[in-house]
């Protein structure tokens, strides 16, 4: 390993070899400078460049392999930025986003992390089985599409079937699928489980179920932030042409070769034409002598032509944003009635949690019409206390020789009681305070 390690690092020079020497010289007072700070930078480096295993399905034959690369390599493979690498980076929690750049789409959509390129895509390995399905997807798609949708007619065109989509489309529509899919399972499974256990908490008001309740509430929210997201990444790349034209690799290669193959070409037609004698690259042209008739008619030819291609890139690049565009709208549908789902969902916890208010209200209501009625009691009640302590003074009056005194007392201070208490109840009801 050590010698590994010096084979694939450069040498190190004779001043920092000194100045490393010099550096961890004991002082004067019989210390070592940075004495217990120690940083493994090469470690630290080691693990920002380490290998990581990719599954790799390859658009023409579909088939996938698993390859172990490094971050520097998959970004000069993809003309990647070190920053949309960062997205795929399953230490890191990002948002799902989808980037088109210049040769590669950067796909994050839930469990799915991918590249996607026009002649394959690299998903990280994963033992998860949404990735594992979207593999099995994907090849299943292009084994079945195969050549069928593209051909070519009897003049030699090639022609291509109206729902022809190219790999990087069908790719993505795969990542689409997959991510819409899982998430519609899971607001799916989220509703199956809250209506029976709202309905029972608004039966029986108890700890347990207010409890169950706001855990499922707290899922509810962080779900519905995810397909936020996520729909709201298809509503903006849906809302900008420049981004779904950025975002067809197919066309963009496609155009590169023949540009390429054309300078190429005219390259090789001009060494000939040198060759033959005619005229050479080289040879000096006087600035008075007239233009030939052949190079102004080639040179018409050639303007025509490129505007001619110009206008059918052009109409070509507006039909496949409209085909882009069609795809995501599909999708966009999804994804928003999955949502529409966790709304509905959030707006029944929100009106079971307002008749659980209005049940607790009533309940206190009730408790303190309650308490005023058993105050006002306590009140009429304290009325005999209070006769009972007059009476009970140490006194002589000849009230106390009659045998019928105690009955009249008794009769009195009820009647008075009585009258009392339906004085304090007719106040009540006047001023609305109970429904009496």
């Amino acid at each position: 390993m050590a010698d590994l390690k010096e084979r694939l690092l450069p040498p190190k020079p004779a001043s920092a070899t000194n100045l490393r020497d010099t550096s961890y010289r004991p002082s004067a007072s019989g210390r070592q400078p940075f004495q217990g700070v120690k940083v493994d930078v090469l470690g630290l480096k080691k693990r920002g460049q380490g290998l990581r295993s990719w599954i790799r399905v390859d658009a023409a034959t579909g088939e996938s392999q698993i390859i172990e690369v490094d971050k520097f390599t998959i970004m000069r493979r993809c003309d990647l930025p070190a920053r949309d690498l960062r997205l795929l980076d399953p230490l890191f929690v990002y948002p799902s986003t989808i980037l088109g750049r210049e040769k590669a789409i950067v796909v994050n959509l839930e469990q799915i992390r991918c590249i996607i390129t026009a002649d394959e895509v690299l998903l990280l390995n994963s033992l998860d089985s949404y990735v594992l399905q979207y593999v099995v997807e994907l090849q299943r798609r292009l084994k079945a599409a195969g050549g069928g949708e593209v051909w070519r007619s009897e003049g030699g065109e090639l022609k291509t079937s109206p729902d022809y989509l190219p790999f990087e489309f069908r790719a993505l529509e795969v990542a689409l699928e997959a991510a819409c899919t899982f998430l519609d399972t899971q607001a799916a499974e989220l509703e199956i489980e809250a209506y029976p256990l709202l309905d029972e908490l608004t039966s029986k008001i108890s700890t347990l179920n207010l409890e169950r309740v706001r855990r499922l509430k707290s899922r509810l929210v962080a779900l519905t932030r995810r397909v936020q997201k996520v729909r709201d990444e298809i509503e903006q790349l849906m809302d900008d042409d420049g981004d779904m034209a950025e975002m067809y690799l197919t066309e963009k290669k496609s155009r590169m070769d023949s540009l390429f193959y054309g300078a190429e070409q005219h390259s090789v037609m001009t060494g000939y034409r040198s060759n033959d004698g005619q005229q050479s690259i080289s040879a000096p042209v006087s600035p008075v002598s007239s233009v030939p008739d052949s190079r102004k008619l080639e040179k018409a030819f050639s303007s025509a032509k490129s505007r001619h291609d110009g206008m059918s890139s052009s109409a070509s690049a507006t039909e496949n944003i409209e085909e882009l565009e069609m795809l995501l709208e599909a999708y966009f549908v999804v994804i928003d009635s999955s949502l529409n789902k966790l709304t509905s969902l959030k707006e029944y916890i929100d009106d079971t949690e307002d008749f659980i208010n209005i049940q607790l209200d009533n309940v206190r209501n009730q408790l303190i019409q309650f308490e005023l009625i058993l105050t006002t009691a306590t009140f009429v009640v304290a009325i005999f206390g209070v006769v009972a302590g007059i009476f009970g003074m140490n006194f002589m009056i000849p009230l106390f020789d009659s045998p019928t005194a105690f009955t009249w007392v008794l009769v009195i201070t009820g009647v008075t009681g009585a009258i009392i208490f339906s004085s304090f109840l007719w106040f009540f009801r006047y001023k609305r305070l109970m429904p009496l």
